[in-house]
């Protein structure tokens, strides 16, 4: 016959284990909630990655006139934004699929936006092609003609011209944490996903920032 003395010794070694084993399943529960969690909230993490390698291998790239643009860490994919040309026709993102991108948000009330044009133009024309888009959207949200009126002043003859008025498109990317000021531009691989992003202008005509956007864009330089 057990003693008396042993049995609420054996009783606490019970309730320890008993114990144990709710953590251990509570653990996992909340490592599987976990898990299915973050491939919701990251539909494009397995399309991104190539993204995040192109990423990783721009970054001794980032230096001098283009030494503030911040390579991207973690997967993220754009939404398909949508804006206007100067005929009003609708696009969308999606459209320059293929393509890596410099996307770029800029108005006429931005000081740093207007002097940013004129490399954002030149950089069109020394890359734009079959592999690479500079996509520079207008956000003025009152006077249609003024940021026309304005690109024609300075001269700008490479860049398509796309437009929100709404400036929805600043608000979309805000809200993703990839916007908080003027300029903002991001870098974007052909599945349009982000490889980096710039808060503030740049010289993107450069032979820095030519060396980084070829580089991207899988050109020789």
């Amino acid at each position: 016959m057990t003693a008396p003395s042993d049995s609420p010794y054996k009783n606490r070694r019970r309730w320890l284990a008993v114990v144990a084993s709710c953590a251990v399943a509570v653990m996992a529960l909340l490592a599987g909630v976990y898990g299915i969690g973050h491939l919701r909230s990251n539909p494009a993490a397995a399309e991104c990655a190539p993204a995040l390698e192109t990423a990783s291998r721009l970054a001794p790239l980032v230096r001098g006139e283009v030494a503030a643009l911040a390579v991207a860490r973690t997967p993220f994919r754009l939404p398909d934004l949508t804006f206007k040309d100067s005929a009003g026709h609708e696009h969308t993102l999606a459209e320059w699929r293929g393509r890596t991108v410099l996307l770029n948000l800029w108005a006429t009330w931005c000081v740093p936006c207007r002097k940013e044009m004129p490399a954002l133009d030149t950089l069109q024309a020394d890359l734009g092609g079959a592999k690479f888009d500079v996509v520079a959207v207008n956000i003025d949200t009152r006077d249609p003609q003024k940021p026309l009126k304005f690109l024609k002043d300075v001269g700008i003859a490479h860049l398509a011209y796309y437009a929100d008025d709404s400036a929805k498109v600043f608000q979309e990317l805000k809200a993703a944490g990839k916007a908080f000021g003027m300029p903002t531009t991001l870098l974007l691989d052909r599945s349009g996903c982000e490889i980096g992003e710039m808060a503030g202008p740049a010289e993107w005509a450069s032979a820095d920032g030519i060396k980084l956007v070829s580089a991207a864009a899988g050109r020789a330089e």
